[in-house]
């Protein structure tokens, strides 16, 4: 096992940004509507549960597990909760980090299929450096190197999603 390495973001300044993100989506939200929030598992639960806190709209939450494109996944095959509100809802996608853009742009196109009325991409982590997609999302908590990283729901073999902070992985 591999120790984690370099901090790269403190649980402090994380907890500063996801307040900020939760503001700047609830001020794109209108007023009194509810949002349907689609939490990708594995790693976007902890990024997830401390951003819906901050939100003033309702929410329908769904945590889903998606499996990456580079590893096999199709993400047009993901299965939401029978009564997960898509069709005409402001729908937001809460991801862990986005690197190639190849995962998120497959959904993407399949969740606009499910006629939303609005579709927005809050991701924690940003790695522009690694994209092979055109694909902004419309929120973003930190850029980070392309260095692989954990903590604060991202793992390395499953390990170290517990750590309340982003690290590098010891080299």
């Amino acid at each position: 096992m591999r120790a984690a390495g370099e901090i790269l973001i403190p649980e402090d300044r994380i907890a500063a940004r996801v307040r900020e993100m939760a503001a700047a989506i609830d001020s794109g939200t209108a007023a009194g509507a509810t949002l349907s929030v689609l939490a990708l598992l594995d790693g976007a639960f902890m990024f997830c549960a401390d951003l819906i806190r901050h939100f003033k709209s309702p929410v329908h939450l769904a945590m889903v597990p998606v499996r990456s494109v580079a590893r096999g996944g199709d993400p047009s095959r993901i299965r939401l909760p029978e009564l997960f509100p898509v069709k005409g809802a402001d729908l937001l996608v809460v991801e862990d980090i986005l690197d190639t853009g190849q995962t998120l742009d497959s959904l993407s196109r399949h969740l606009r299929s499910l006629e939303p009325r609005s579709l927005r991409i809050a991701v924690l982590l940003d790695k522009p450096s690694r994209r092979e997609v055109t694909l902004e999302p419309d929120y973003i908590g930190f850029e980070v190197p392309d260095r692989w990283v954990v903590g604060y729901g991202l793992d390395d073999g499953g390990l170290y999603r517990n750590l309340p902070y982003i690290a590098t992985i010891g080299d």
